[in-house]
């Protein structure tokens, strides 16, 4: 590009501060990558000229040059934390009670970052793609324990009951499991949360017994509010102040399952990320501790 604009292999050296003869190596280097001479050269003090593959190679040369430097923008930015992008995996409570939040705080806090977010419902699908770069950390349901990864833990989510009003569970504090059992299941396909609960499940000697399935947790709310069973989800996952619903832990008890950050181990985390990690735990806290409306 300095010698098409200066018009001589001397007038690109002085612009760039090379010699004459790194200019003269180095289009010898492109000619030799694209096979074809980019000047013509008249000799003496006549100006060099653009063949056609020149001017071709010189078009797509802005093109490279405004890249790099947006390149080397992004590096900066994400070396110092200001700038760059993140790519977060999530599942669909946390994508609906705690990314919203956590977002719009890392957009006031750093207004140049790019987020995107990729949503998987099962945890070994996110945790693999955390393991290969392809993911810079993800939210996931735990316990997990993997020696490649850091998990950070951002607070307990309960499974409870949500069953409809007038079904026989108003004057109770907990809901007998068996008769919860006895009323039917709304759950949800196989996946990594209803595997959790339907081992809950067993674990006190009794087998579930859906009537319906869904993996759209509003919907799940939806059909116990119209009375066509319960549910046994997340607190996380369930609107907890809706009035024709009872929500309540069960007896015996269901386990409780915890919210993780896990993140790559073993390496230096880009600051976006730590700031994300850091953002996540506030706004977890909250969120994770509120309590159950009746």
């Amino acid at each position: 590009m300095a010698v098409a604009e200066e018009g001589t292999f001397r007038g690109a050296a002085d612009l760039l501060g090379y010699s004459q003869a790194a200019i003269s190596q180095q289009i010898a280097a492109l000619e030799a990558v694209v096979g074809a001479p980019v000047f013509d050269r008249p000799g003496g003090p006549r100006a060099v000229q653009l063949t056609p593959v020149g001017r071709a190679m010189l078009r797509h040369g802005q093109d490279i040059l405004d890249r790099l430097d947006r390149a080397l923008d992004e590096a900066m930015q994400t070396g110092a934390g200001t700038g760059g992008r993140l790519t977060i995996g999530t599942f669909q409570s946390v994508s609906v009670e705690l990314l919203p939040q956590i977002v719009g705080r890392m957009r006031t806090e750093v207004p140049d970052l790019q987020m995107r977010a990729v949503e998987e419902d099962e945890n070994e699908e996110l945790l693999v793609a955390v393991q290969q770069g392809q993911l810079d950390l993800a939210f996931v349901a735990g316990p997990v324990s993997s020696p490649d990864l850091e998990v950070i833990e951002l607070g307990v989510d309960p499974l409870l009951v949500v069953v409809p009003r007038g079904m026989g569970f108003d004057d109770k504090e907990r809901a007998p499991l068996r008769d919860v059992m006895d009323v039917g299941l709304i759950g949800e396909h196989h996946g990594s949360s209803q595997s959790y609960v339907e081992e809950g499940i067993r674990s006190h000697g009794m087998a579930p017994r859906y009537v319906f399935r869904t993996n759209d947790n509003g919907a799940m709310q939806a059909m116990v509010r119209n009375g066509l069973g319960a549910a046994i989800m997340p607190q996380l996952a369930i609107q907890l102040d809706d009035p024709e619903v009872l929500v309540m832990p069960t007896d015996p008890p269901m386990p409780t399952r915890s919210i993780l950050l896990a993140m790559p181990g073993g390496i230096r985390n880009s600051p976006a990320a730590e700031h994300f990690a850091r953002v996540a735990k506030d706004v977890s806290i909250q969120r994770l501790d509120q309590p159950i409306v009746d």
